[in-house]
């Protein structure tokens, strides 16, 4: 599936929640749907501006990926495991945001990626910004990172939708 069709995907499912569903939380510690759609459409766009990044770099970077960035991407995805970020970048997503609000930053998010969708190829691959897991990654590695961040996260939107359904 390529990428704006699973984030198109995501999209469509939005249609499908009530507003008491999307902001529906199961038990402490567990997010809500619409938390899930915000944190997915806040890092990807976080993506996006790394990717914008390496396009205004003037020096390459010799220096690649981590042991795990390497397995990531040799895999083409996260493994299939809950990932616990460390409490000071995990501070729990916005819940407030209507089913309108998301269908509109969702439509922002696939309007961004698709004037970068042909450009990306051609921005050098050896200017790279730093991930704080994955190591140094280019433009198109954090363009796909985007991708396998929303399939990642299929499994935690199956799991919130049999709460709620």
């Amino acid at each position: 599936m390529s990428e704006n069709k699973l984030l198109i995907t995501f999209k469509s499912d939005l249609y499908n929640y009530s507003l008491k569903q999307l902001r529906y939380i199961s038990e402490e510690g567990v997010w809500s749907i619409g938390q899930m759609y915000d944190h997915l459409i806040v890092v990807a766009h976080e993506y996006l501006d790394n990717m914008e990044t390496c396009v205004t770099l003037n020096e390459e970077q010799p220096l690649g990926k981590t042991q795990f960035g390497e397995q990531l991407f040799r895999n083409g995805g996260f493994p299939p495991i809950k990932i616990k970020l460390p409490d000071e970048l995990n501070s729990p997503p916005n819940n407030s945001d209507s089913k309108e609000d998301l269908i509109i930053r969702m439509d922002q998010l696939i309007q961004r990626m698709g004037q970068w969708e042909l450009k990306v190829d051609y921005i050098n691959p050896n200017n790279k910004v730093k991930h704080g897991g994955f190591g140094w990654l280019n433009a198109k590695e954090w363009y796909n990172l985007i991708e396998m961040h929303f399939r990642h996260h299929l499994r935690q939107k199956d799991e919130l939708e049999r709460y709620i359904l």
